[in-house]
């Protein structure tokens, strides 16, 4: 069996035991690319020449008997709105078309510490804004299950990577759903983690109160184990949580007898469909059978959180990419009359529609005489529906929930509809406002053959809880499938 179709885990024990070598699992992963990244297009941008230095320097490290990480060797490509030193960094957009930053990110310090590989930098929506992977402005990616159909967004290439086999594993962001959801789409373990416990640090800004990197695998250990390398505090990041972290793979076997797990009602009604409800449910009872008690509860502030989420998330946004102007890195417009004009035309020409919708609407947001009626509620809806979250844990460990309200859409299905592509984030955006953390699993396979996820939530800093619940459920079903079979 080809090595990129081994799981982290696995790769990690055959690294130690010498049954295969740092090298040969990137060869293996550079041959898969080469093999379908031209039908899937996840990378912008591949570091072939520095990731095989980078094994080999692990090869090297082992064979003096080095005590090294257990990711060591093992391929991690990176969302491109993660800044890399010396290393193009577009966030998919045209105005970032040549920024190569100067410093890394805290989370690639921390990679480049525990002697990751890093295959290369993946496709996104522009700026992280959007459900689909559509809105890059180098090209789309497609999902590996069907090639018609989208891998979700914004971490669309960071999902159809780990999918294919493109890479082992991958970061992603998740500003209100875009790691979860692309994880849901592509049939992968997805985590955002609790605000606060993974550096923002070099992390493009889009909404800064609700933006977190988090891990993406084929398995709930292989996220696991990317999660241990990426959390803590670091001194860089005025959001960073001062605590203490466990090791996140030490009770993934503990199952969930005496867990109580709540079903909010609100996350299966109207705009969901029913394959996926009939999915989540049949998921639901094999953890009761577990030993995991059941019971239904109500977020009643979830039906406003949609309108909440974008007037936040578009108010922050409207302010984060202000510093595009041509001036002091990126695209600058060619021909123009003046400061001004030179302004006007750079963010005209540099932002792609999406973007430039969301600023329009977050500058209204923000403007005098409608601060008050839209923004300020917002904020007061927000801390709103953290109390109700807040609530619901006093009598439940963790809720489950779908993920996205259906499997992914064609290509091109929702590109002229901007709310229903926004409708596919009403499952996840709940948890970003909240701060909380929460767990893609798969769970089953749509009539159109493509996956179903489920959305575990817990109270912050429950990700242990949330990770050996989603290693229960893949024990249960043995497993979440191989790799699918790309046809053009």
């Amino acid at each position: 069996m080809e090595l990129y179709t081994k799981s982290a885990a696995e790769l990690s024990r055959m690294l130690r035991d010498k049954s295969c070598s740092a090298t040969e699992i990137a060869q293996s992963v550079f041959s898969r690319i080469d093999a379908v990244e031209d039908k899937v297009k996840a990378y912008i941008t591949l570091t072939r020449d520095s990731a095989m230095d980078q094994a080999k320097a692990v090869d090297e490290l082992l064979a003096k008997g080095e005590s090294l990480s257990p990711l060591a060797g093992i391929p991690v490509a990176v969302k491109d709105n993660i800044c890399t030193k010396d290393i193009l960094t577009t966030c998919a957009s045209k105005m970032l078309y040549n920024f190569v930053p100067p410093y890394n990110a805290t989370v690639m310090e921390k990679l480049l510490a525990a002697h990751t590989v890093m295959p290369g930098k993946l496709n996104m929506d522009e700026f992280a804004m959007g459900s689909s992977c559509e809105n890059s402005r180098f090209f789309k990616t497609h999902n590996p299950h069907n090639l018609n159909y989208v891998p979700g967004g914004s971490s669309g290439g960071s999902s159809a990577a780990v999918a294919s086999g493109m890479a082992t594993l991958a970061l992603g962001s998740d500003t209100g759903g875009s790691i979860r959801e692309p994880a849901a789409y592509c049939g992968i373990v997805g985590l955002k983690p609790t605000y606060g416990s993974v550096s923002r640090y070099g992390l493009v800004a889009f909404a800064s109160s609700l933006d977190q990197i988090g891990p993406m695998g084929r398995t709930v250990e292989d996220v696991a184990m990317l999660y241990n390398v990426l959390c803590g505090h670091d001194k860089m990041d005025a959001t960073s949580a001062y605590r203490e972290y466990p090791d996140f793979t030490a009770n993934l076997g503990e199952g969930v007898k005496g867990l109580t797990i709540g079903v909010p009602a609100e996350y299966y009604g109207e705009g969901v469909d029913e394959e996926v409800k009939t999915a989540v449910h049949a998921a639901i009872k094999e953890l009761e059978a577990a030993g995991a008690t059941v019971k239904e509860i109500s977020l009643p502030s979830t039906q406003y959180a949609l309108s909440a989420y974008y007037i936040i998330a578009s108010a922050e946004a409207s302010s984060n990419l202000a510093r595009f102007d041509g001036v002091k890195y990126g695209y600058r417009a060619e021909n123009y009359n003046g400061l001004i004009d030179m302004y006007e035309r750079t963010r005209s020409e540099g932002f792609g529609d999406e973007v430039k919708r969301r600023i329009m609407l977050g500058t209204f947001v923000l403007s005098s005489g409608y601060y008050d009626a839209y923004y300020k509620r917002a904020k007061l809806l927000q801390m709103r529906i953290a109390q109700e979250f807040a609530e619901a844990f006093q009598s439940c460990d963790l809720l489950i929930t779908p993920t996205a309200p259906s499997t992914a859409f064609k290509i091109g299905e929702n590109v002229d509809d901007p709310l229903k592509m926004y409708a596919a984030a009403i499952c996840t955006i709940n948890v970003n406002i909240a701060g909380l953390p929460g767990l893609n699993i798969p769970c089953g396979k749509g009539a159109n053959g493509l996956p179903i996820g489920m959305q575990l939530i817990g109270p912050k800093f429950s990700e242990a809880t949330l990770l050996k619940t989603g290693a229960c459920y893949e024990k249960i079903v043995g497993g979440f499938g191989p790799i699918p079979e790309i046809r053009a």
